[in-house]
């Protein structure tokens, strides 16, 4: 390899300006609509033949190698002789640098703490949701080939992959962030790429309040549910912050207790000492190797655990939960896909169907109703505010079908204010949990007044 005199020599030879018909003809690919694009190709592809394997070194810290990268950054960009402003030199050494050691064009988007989610329609069009709205932004990828490596290099850091045999692939960054892309020939347009940040900092159940997602009161009542260990499902669409109040729930686990968790792509962040990770892996190339969330609960009974949080039951694995949460793990947690309360457990229903066991209606819904204590329904509403609409109870069964009942519903009635945001809150039905008696004798105690009608 020659040095980096050398190098730097060469840039000073070449570093004149092209015209747009020799950067064509040099096969360049730089955008017409971007005037530093020339320089940005030349400084790129130089930064890649100085430091060569460096880039690829797996005993090289990643904190060594962004050292390592940005001096050379530096002096590359200090030996252009194209006319360059202090401002284009910096924003020609942040694109780079992103592009080394980041993911491209979406890398400032994933440093901006406002967003909170990325959704990239090809290489063209990108948008991101900030504070619950959907807005475009001015950023792109050079082409689908740009876009691909972006995603490669995201799922290839968890041992996944996605290419024409295998073009769907759930995956996560290295801060929890989780990540879905689909290439061709599903995606007709060009690759999607969706990514849903997590903060670096978790959301607390004061975080919570203050968005006005649940009330003090509801929080109370929740934290009594977790340490009473009732087994309680979480339930929404999809974007409706289920995660995030599951790992809001998850910190009122006591410390003393051996908790298992179990997700398709890790993105639980428990602060507790005793906690244990398993995490799904999909099917290898060759189709072989997969291992499912059901494979993982089941597995997990053998570990003795004393709660078990499964990030989402989407399939048979409801079967497994149902039958965990019925054989001594209470205090389970785990969220759901549904429109309402009723909803939710009518889907554990099917999905318990679609463990391939031929079971009478009548005996699933026993185990529904004698598993699931508590129902939460969480909600986005139009205003973008992400809210706890309901909370209720499973009373057990009249006939065939499973009794329910309200014990918080969301205040409607109050209203929006001039920008169009919700003004009501969760408030109390006035009826009394059935349970309330189990969580005493577990030594928890709850206000009387924290039911009555109307309570915030």
């Amino acid at each position: 390899m020659s040095s980096l005199a050398d190098r730097l020599e060469n840039v000073r030879r070449s570093a004149a300006p092209q015209s747009a018909g020799q950067a064509a003809a040099s096969g360049q690919d730089a955008p017409v609509d971007d005037p530093l694009g020339a320089v940005k190709e030349r400084v790129h592809q130089e930064l890649l033949d100085i430091l060569g394997p460096r880039l690829y070194d797996p005993h090289l810290r990643e904190a060594d190698l962004a050292a390592q990268v940005r001096q050379t950054l530096q002096d590359v960009i200090e030996a252009e002789q194209t006319p360059l402003s202090l401002g284009d030199r910096t924003r020609i050494s942040q694109e780079v640098s992103d592009e080394i050691l980041g993911h491209g064009p979406i890398e400032p988007l994933l440093r901006d703490p406002e967003v909170s989610e990325i959704m990239v329609n090809g290489p063209d069009h990108i948008f991101v949701e900030r504070a619950g709205k959907i807005y475009p932004v001015d950023a792109r990828f050079s082409n689908d080939t740009h876009l691909r490596r972006v995603i490669d290099k995201i799922v290839a850091r968890v041992g996944r992959r996605v290419d024409e045999s295998s073009p769907l692939v759930d995956a996560r960054l290295p801060d929890g962030s989780r990540v879905n892309a689909v290439i061709a020939p599903v995606a007709l347009d060009g690759a999607i790429l969706t990514i849903r940040k997590f903060s670096a900092e978790p959301f607390t159940d004061r975080d919570l309040i203050a968005f006005g997602t649940m009330s003090p009161t509801v929080r109370d009542f929740l934290d009594a549910c977790v340490k009473g260990r009732r087994n309680i499902v979480i339930s929404g669409g999809t974007g409706s912050g289920k995660t995030t109040t599951l790992n809001v729930m998850s910190a009122f686990l006591p410390g003393d207790e051996r908790i298992v968790t179990i997700e398709d792509a890790a993105e639980l962040q428990l602060k507790q000492q005793h906690v244990l990770r398993l995490e799904a892996r999909p099917a290898n190339i060759e189709g072989k190797g997969a291992i499912v969330i059901r494979d993982l609960v089941r597995n997990s009974l053998r570990m003795r655990p004393d709660r078990i949080v499964v990030g989402e039951v989407r399939d048979g694995a409801a079967l497994d939960m149902l039958q965990a949460m019925n054989t001594g793990h209470d205090g389970s947690i785990t969220t759901v896909h549904a429109n309402s309360p009723r909803d939710a457990l009518s889907r554990l229903e099917t999905m318990v169907l679609m463990a391939g066991i031929d079971l009478p209606v009548r005996a699933i819904r026993d185990q529904v109703s004698s598993a699931i204590d508590l129902v939460i329904q969480q909600a986005r509403l139009k205003d973008g505010s992400r809210r706890i609409i309901q909370i209720s109870e499973v009373v057990g069964m009249e006939g065939d079908v499973i009794t329910m009942q309200d014990l918080f519903t969301f205040d409607y009635s109050a209203g929006r204010d001039q920008e169009g945001r919700y003004l009501g809150q969760l408030v109390a039905t006035g009826i009394r949990p059935h349970f309330m008696q189990d969580l005493a004798d577990l030594g928890v105690e709850l206000p009387p007044g924290l039911f009555a009608y109307g309570a915030r």
